[in-house]
């Protein structure tokens, strides 16, 4: 009897609250657009106060982003359930910032659309950064959540339509339109960027839900308004007709040198932040290199993230600045896409091409991405065998020397190499971590900021003595060589343009090393300028947007033919090649030296030994197609335990990634003894 009357005052309370709501829809939706939004920047800021601060300083954008979330609501006027339809638009709200919230704990980056789609990222995400307790406590959560839906599926109560159907979906169109004129308006009076640099700044500065939904719906490249075969041809006659007119001045191509670029993670002079000081130059090295050949600075399109935005601007010509709001190309466009780059122009004068990233190869689906760029062969984490890690977990650059020459001596042909290097890689803790740091820093406004600043420092002091090395390694050898370095992009480090003596957190720098004695030329380009300034160098005029680049910077409506030969190469017609299709996506293979068993041996204790070559701790031993417990002893040698080998069981050696699963299969072994 108690309990009856228990669940009949819940339910009298649950109808009280329903009432209310019936007479203040409208208002109450407001309230609950503003809190869920205020808990959405709490998980992604970490801090109440921060989100306080952010609502005063800036309360149009964060009303905005309120109606937002608010327009969203006002769907469940067409449905009956309306509380129900309630409870799950606020749970998805919730859920979608506490993502983000926890995303942005582990890396730079915060959640985006794209992520949605990635599995592959989410699973090594999972792996690298979750135990499994948080694992566990995830699931559970998400089984609650999932309860509680079903719960008030059949707890709540069914909303009777009184209104006109036609009236509620009219203040749906109406809030919609009120939302398209706010973000007009914001947008033209710069309150909002329709650009974002950094994306992460950008999340701090226009908030999760305008971010988020850019994100999803503001991809690709608009179609320029005057977008016709006629156009292309007009472009292309306009750099065709430079070229020709400038063919008498061009270098002899009979020399095709080995082309190197070698993109240092997160890499700058450090003494261009004018309040910095340090016990010792931290870039000696790259420094001197600067004083001797051409070099200048580098305008990237990004700043303290977005590493694979200025390798792809780097290696096919073209500028983030026409794509959708903090887009990554690699997770939308090209994820199924090929496209004319640097790599497939080279190829068409005999080069061989190679991509080198001491990390995984899920990383910004770069397996899939590199095979549609161009690239013979992709070295990765899971083919080097990395001795030495940063106290964050990044490998260190000194091992790429080894994978570079490997490259260089895979082939007969002259080689285009794109090495990607990962030891700068933030986050730089605010705790000591280092051990007696080589180099000394001093000028730092707290000393969180002076033990991020001495991290990271010194990471790069010993990138400097990398490059160092790789110079040394080059120049013992006799073929033409040109080694292009520079910084991917600022680090996260909180600085400002102003600390700058530069004043651009837009500009890294770049030096270009060469063993032909070429010209020293020092000036600044662009990211997306820069393969094709190298490759003028040495007379090799070979792309569309090479000779694009080459022939007209500088010239009338650059930029904007720029802009619609970027939009008609990767979603518009292909009139620039006459409607056909240029480039086909490359049997990428992984690595370049080729993994194989050369002998089995089994002792008395059911333990089978696998020798060969080129094992790495990513090797895995599979017998009759079943994964066994692998233990890599070395490089030569891999060991499996409590498995009774017979005669005819069938042996291969597989590389495995977290994210992809199977790289790549060594050679067929079959055991021929008992």
């Amino acid at each position: 009897m108690n309990r009856i009357k228990t669940v009949i005052k819940k339910n009298a309370v649950i109808m009280k609250i329903v009432n209310v709501l019936r007479k203040f829809t409208l208002v109450a939706y407001a309230l609950i657009s503003f809190a869920i939004y205020f808990l959405i920047e709490t998980f992604s800021r970490h801090s109440f106060f921060e989100v306080f601060a952010f609502m005063t300083k800036n309360p149009i954008i964060f009303s905005y982003n309120t109606f937002m979330i608010f327009t969203t609501f006002m769907i469940v006027y067409i449905i009956k359930r309306r509380l129900f339809a309630t409870t799950v638009i606020g749970t998805i709200w919730l859920v979608l910032g506490i993502i983000n919230g926890v995303i942005l704990t582990f890396r730079v980056t915060p959640f985006t659309g794209t992520d949605l789609t990635l599995a592959s990222n989410a699973l090594s995400l999972i792996d690298a950064y979750l135990s499994m307790e948080q694992i566990v406590i995830i699931i559970v959560v998400a089984l609650f959540v999932v309860i509680a839906i079903i719960y008030v599926w059949f707890r709540l109560p069914k909303h009777s339509l009184k209104i006109p159907y036609k009236r509620n979906l009219g203040l749906i169109i109406v809030c919609v339109a009120i939302l398209f004129g706010f973000t007009k308006i914001n947008v033209t009076t710069r309150i909002l960027s329709t650009y974002f640099g950094n994306i992460a700044f950008a999340y701090e500065d226009y908030g999760f839900p305008y971010c988020f939904s850019m994100s999803i719906f503001a991809t690709g490249i608009d179609c320029p308004n005057d977008y016709s075969d006629k156009l292309m041809k007009d472009i292309a006659n306009s750099f065709d007709a430079e070229e020709d007119a400038n063919s008498e001045d061009n270098e002899d191509t009979s020399v095709k040198p080995n082309i190197i670029f070698l993109q240092l993670e997160s890499f700058c002079d450090p003494e261009l932040i004018k309040y910095l000081k340090f016990s010792e130059d931290p870039i000696p090295n790259f420094r001197k290199l600067e004083e001797e050949y051409s070099s200048g600075f580098l305008t990237v399109p990004s700043v303290g993230a977005g590493t694979a935005n200025t390798e792809f601007e780097i290696m096919t010509g073209m500028s983030l600045h026409y794509f959708g709001p903090g887009e990554y190309p690699y997770k939308t466009i090209l994820k199924t896409t090929a496209c004319e780059s640097a790599a497939y122009s080279l190829k068409k004068l005999g080069y061989s091409t190679h991509a080198i990233h001491n990390n995984e190869a899920s990383f910004y689906d770069r397996k899939t991405v590199f095979a549609n760029l161009g690239y013979d062969t992709f070295t990765t984490e899971e083919y080097m065998n990395i001795n030495a890690y940063t106290p964050m977990g990044w490998a260190k650059d000194a091992g790429l020397v080894e994978q570079i020459t490997d490259a260089l001596d895979s082939t007969k042909e002259s080689d285009y190499i794109y090495t990607i290097s990962v030891q700068g890689h933030g986050g730089y803790p605010d705790e000591p971590v280092l051990v007696n740091p080589q180099i000394g820093v001093f000028g730092c406004r707290s000393e969180e900021e002076k033990n991020s600043f001495t991290y990271y420092i010194n990471q790069i002091h010993e990138m400097d003595a990398f490059v160092k090395k790789l110079v040394d390694e080059l120049s013992t050898r006799e073929e033409p060589t040109i080694l292009v370095m520079y910084g991917d992009h600022l680090p996260t480090l909180g600085l400002e343009a102003s600390q700058l003596v530069n004043h651009s957190l837009f500009q890294t720098e770049y030096v270009v090393w060469d063993n032909m004695g070429l010209d020293v030329v020092d000036k600044g380009v662009t990211a997306y300028q820069l393969s094709a300034t190298i490759l003028d160098r040495v007379g090799i005029h070979e792309g569309t947007l090479i000779k694009f680049h080459q022939n007209r910077v500088g010239t009338a409506n650059y930029l904007a033919d720029l802009d619609a030969l970027q939009y008609d190469m990767l979603y518009g017609d292909k009139y620039i090649y006459n409607g056909e299709e240029p480039v086909q996506p490359t049997n990428l293979k992984m690595g370049v030296k080729q993994i194989l068993i050369t002998k089995v041996v089994k002792n008395d204790e059911d333990t089978v030994f696998v020798t060969g070559k080129n094992f790495t701790k990513a090797s895995r031993v599979y017998i009759n197609n079943e994964e066994q417990e692998t233990s890599f002893l070395d490089s030569k040698t891999l060991k499996v335990e409590n498995f009774k080998l017979k005669r005819g069981d069938v042996l291969k050696v597989c590389q495995i990634s977290s994210g992809y699963g199977v790289l790549s299969t060594s050679n067929i072994y079959i055991a021929i003894k008992e």
